[in-house]
């Protein structure tokens, strides 16, 4: 990779591994369709802005605006509402890690869907490792009297992962041709309507935060965490391919459980800590040419 990828890349990897810090915080004001809400918004309002700057041309194909407002709901609504949910339940660090093995399942479906994307039996021994250290994760949350809420949390987050992971792949598949700022904005828009929708259905009556904390959160996750992580998401994606981008996700443990560890006092036990371990090692092994 370049320089300038090296440099979009780590910084994606700090905005959104310090994401789940902030959802954390904004939790504590909000559920989780509104704090979605809100955080789509304002990062769509500001897309609106630079792509009225940039003015980039529009599919005019049915078909694609179709497939763009679908990544809507698979690739913005749908997974943050399941990391937003199941952090209700589950540790910002632990969320962080499940989140990482977004190229474990990117993997899988590149292997079916991607002519340049193969597996390869030191692939699969990574993957293996890789789902080792999910379930070791699963494990710290599993209690005497059964299934705990923490391992619902848990799930969630993994399936936003296999969520991420396949709409990474489609959108290397079909929409290459479409210019990145299009990319972000239209998902954006259609996945924060739909998130509203239920919002405005579930979360009566809508309120609004009062602490300081909880709009800096916001904006965080809108400004940083939507729209400039978006743009810098396709531009690599197109740029380095769906699996060297997902690659990303090597930063989320270090930063999201730094951060968890630090600022919310969260406890880092061994099944964390292995459990890292071994999801990142199976991350490595499965990108390792």
């Amino acid at each position: 990779m370049t320089t300038r990828n090296w440099s979009a890349f780590l910084l994606l990897g700090l905005i959104w591994g310090s994401s789940f810090l902030w959802i954390k915080i904004g939790l504590r004001e909000l559920t989780p369709l509104t704090l979605v809400g809100f955080r789509l918004l304002f990062g769509w309002l500001a897309m609106t802005i630079a792509v009225a700057i940039r003015r980039p041309s529009f599919p005019r194909s049915r078909r694609t605006w179709f497939w763009l407002i679908l990544m809507g709901v698979t690739n913005t609504a749908l997974p943050f509402l399941l990391i937003t949910w199941g952090e209700q339940s589950v540790d910002s660090a632990v969320a962080s890690v499940l989140n990482s093995s977004v190229p474990l399942f990117t993997l899988i479906i590149a292997h079916f869907f991607l002519t340049d994307e193969n597996m390869t039996l030191p692939k699969v021994a990574g993957l293996v490792l890789g789902f080792l250290g999910i379930l070791l994760l699963f494990s710290r949350d599993l209690g005497k009297g059964g299934v705990t809420q923490g391992v619902f949390g848990q799930l969630a987050v993994v399936v936003a992962a296999v969520s991420y992971a396949a709409s990474s792949v489609y959108a290397r598949r079909t929409l290459k041709n479409v210019p990145t700022f299009v990319q972000a904005l239209v998902p954006m828009l259609s996945g924060d309507l739909l998130v509203w929708i239920g919002a405005i259905a579930v979360d009566h009556p809508l309120t609004l935060p009062a602490q300081p904390l909880t709009w800096v959160a916001l904006l965080w996750l809108g400004l940083l965490g939507s729209f400039i992580a978006y743009l810098l998401y396709f531009y690599l994606l197109h740029q380095v391919g769906p699996t060297r981008t997902t690659l990303v996700t090597y930063l989320f443990p270090v930063v999201g459980v730094a951060a968890g560890v630090i600022f919310l006092g969260e406890h880092l036990d061994w099944h964390l800590a292995l459990g890292s371990m071994l999801v990142v090692s199976g991350i490595v092994i499965v990108n390792r040419r």
